[in-house]
């Protein structure tokens, strides 16, 4: 039953897209042979073109990520409860923007728990929707932790909230902090609830830059 779900999306979202194309293609082609053999394209059609337009455009919310481009290693610290000893790990962290500048794409390396680290995370700006976006994947599970939320430029922080699986629990709600500290360093805190429902700390990620 999921795979049918899967797969209506996915053959929507690719009619949409092909809609879309087709009628950008067929109002280009009515405005370049407009008058003998065409008609001027109309206003429904250029309206939804500029909309498709602003929609696909990467713009000022996109550029606020910038100073998290590039290379960086990091220490991660991260609690089981919040009266736990944390668990410390190391890795780097290789951020850049990907498809014109629409994504940004973090591949992490490390170590956790004495074990080798891969995650990648995806953040962006829905310009629909007005707002950013989460993914991250790792290997010490087999769920993505999906996220939105808002920049706020006085305190330069990105805030998310979101859900993850926990194979214990189940589903878990997270809030996520990203601060802009300087041009040389960032860090993200993740907060969960404990077993009383009361929030606390559960990771805190320190980014220093190397390149």
């Amino acid at each position: 039953m999921k795979q049918d779900v899967s797969h209506g999306r996915v053959v929507m979202v690719i009619g949409v897209a092909i809609f879309c194309l087709a009628s950008v293609g067929a109002a280009s082609d009515n405005r370049d042979q407009s008058g003998s053999q065409g008609q001027p394209m109309d206003a429904a059609t250029q309206a939804m073109m500029e909309k498709w337009q602003d929609y696909a455009s990467p713009n000022d919310n996109h550029k606020i990520l910038n100073p998290l481009v590039g290379s960086w290693s990091y220490v991660a610290k991260w609690w089981m409860k919040p009266d736990s000893p944390p668990e410390v790990s190391k890795g780097i962290s290789e951020i850049q923007w990907v498809m014109g500048g629409r994504y940004l794409l973090n591949a992490v390396t490390g170590t956790s728990m004495g074990q080798p680290f891969e995650g990648i995370g995806t953040t962006g700006f829905d310009n629909g929707k007005n707002v950013y976006q989460t993914i991250w994947m790792d290997n010490m599970g087999t769920g993505m932790i999906l996220g939105e939320g808002t920049y706020d430029p006085n305190k330069k922080t990105l805030t998310d909230h979101g859900h993850f699986t926990d194979p214990v629990v189940g589903q878990r709600r997270y809030r996520g902090v990203m601060t802009f500290i300087n041009d040389n360093h960032h860090s993200y805190e993740m907060y969960g609830a404990d077993e009383t429902g009361k929030e606390f700390r559960m990771l805190e990620v320190v980014y220093t830059r190397e390149n």
